[in-house]
């Protein structure tokens, strides 16, 4: 049977289409990149925001028109709107949340542990949802209380997974040549909390380095107040890569308080500003919101003028999205729409800014980048692009495609916000 599989959403969305692609495969089936052509689909879905629903329908809706085979739908959106979900063309089954791990098997009808097999090598899955780097789910679910979020409804209570699985899913990574494990969760930093003896994912992160051969070690999304600033000190270790994406929603401290997040700027930048003694190049990304209930102008240019002086090297800006089911959605002060869309743009330009400046920091430079595309420009070279251990996208011509491979590249120029340089060693 040729399975395609596909999502909408975060990293741990795509850490979980792998491990399905990896169980499929260990009983005999085969992964499809076109849609045309598979016996069956599975999409695993989003709701976030009012836009990621509305991009999971659509993602449904675009594979029932390439294909009438059954549709297997799970995530976020067929957890929360099973009923919505159902009457969408061409879906025949849901997997809930907490039963989306088990869907291989639940789809098959078997138990996976009774085939008596290894677990296969970890491959990239075909297509567009290709990646060169291996993603881990390593932790599921939230008790956080975020005044505007969903997920933690959708994905339920704070789970850890064990160290000899991430171990182990680490290992079929390795062996299927991946050179760089992600590790993901829903709040990945409360990692090893809810063991009978609780632990910290600074012991996770050793663990890995100390036991695995993992050339390359990146965090997903870690909330600010799971860290202490003796944990950068894990990053003596040159395989852990050089970017910490640390949500901060907005910077100002009453729209933070309203959000239900649990520090204040001063605190977080204080965070920051020990991150970047640790680590030198160390790249900051984070996420903002925009239009959050009762925003006023000054709790805005407050949060602005504090973005601002962050240096971010990258953010991801969202427009609130009020989710049915969250306190932030009976709140008054309502921002109108136009208003929050406007502080949207306004903030994505104070980041493209910033994270211009902190690229250009990189020319004349030396950066290793692991190789993800590549397209050959004529019959002797080829055009390379792929990311630095800082998370700067990179850009270079070679003689050869070295897919997958880590390249130490020269760094000369900046152009539409990719670095150029020639490489000096594979």
């Amino acid at each position: 049977m040729k399975v395609f599989l596909d999502m909408v959403g975060c990293r741990l969305n795509q850490a979980e289409i792998e491990r399905y692609a990896a169980q499929f495969r260990l009983v005999g089936h085969t992964l499809t990149a076109d849609p045309h052509e598979a016996d069956l689909i599975v999409i695993n879905t989003c709701t976030v925001t009012s836009a990621a629903a509305s991009d999971s329908r659509q993602k449904i809706r675009q594979a029932h028109r390439a294909c009438s085979q059954p549709i297997i739908v799970t995530g976020c959106l067929a957890t929360l709107n099973p009923q919505q979900v159902l009457t969408l063309p061409g879906v025949t089954q849901l997997v809930d949340n907490s039963d989306k791990d088990n869907l291989v098997p639940i789809v098959l009808g078997i138990d996976l542990s009774s085939t008596g097999s290894a677990a296969p090598s970890r491959l990239p899955i075909p297509g567009a949802r290709l990646r060169t780097r291996a993603f881990i789910k390593a932790q599921d679910g939230c008790d956080n209380h975020c005044t505007y979020c969903i997920t933690r409804l959708a994905r339920g209570a704070s789970r850890s997974h064990s160290i000899e699985d991430i171990l182990a899913d680490i290992a079929s990574a390795l062996h299927g040549g991946a050179q760089e494990i992600v590790l993901t969760g829903v709040h990945l930093g409360s990692w090893g909390y809810d063991f009978p003896k609780p632990s910290h994912l600074s012991w996770l992160l050793r663990t890995i380095l100390d036991t695995t051969c993992t050339p390359r070690l990146h965090l997903s999304s870690i909330e600010p107040w799971d860290l202490t600033p003796d944990f950068f000190d894990l990053w003596h270790d040159a395989r852990l890569c050089r970017h910490l994406h640390l949500p901060l929603q907005s910077g100002c401290a009453a729209t933070l308080k309203r959000m239900g997040r649990k520090y204040s700027p001063q605190a977080y930048a204080e965070l920051v500003g020990h991150a970047r003694l640790a680590i030198p190049g160390v790249a900051i990304s984070t996420d903002i919101i925009t239009g959050f209930p009762g925003e006023s102008q000054d709790e805005f240019d407050e949060s602005i003028e504090f973005i601002t002086g962050m240096g971010f090297s990258s953010g991801h800006v969202f427009t609130f999205s009020p989710r049915p089911g969250t306190p932030a959605y009976e709140m008054s002060g309502k921002v109108p729409f136009t208003e929050a869309k406007y502080r949207n743009t306004l903030v994505r330009d104070i980041l493209q800014q910033s994270a211009t400046a902190f690229r250009n920091e990189h020319i004349g430079k030396v950066l290793p980048v692991l190789v993800e595309k590549n397209s050959q420009i004529d019959d002797h070279f080829w055009q390379l692009s792929g990311f630095s251990d800082n998370y700067i996208r990179v850009s270079t011509i070679a003689s050869s495609p070295y897919w997958n491979q880590i390249l130490h590249i020269h760094v000369s120029s900046s152009v539409q916000e990719v670095l150029q340089g020639e490489i000096l060693a594979a």
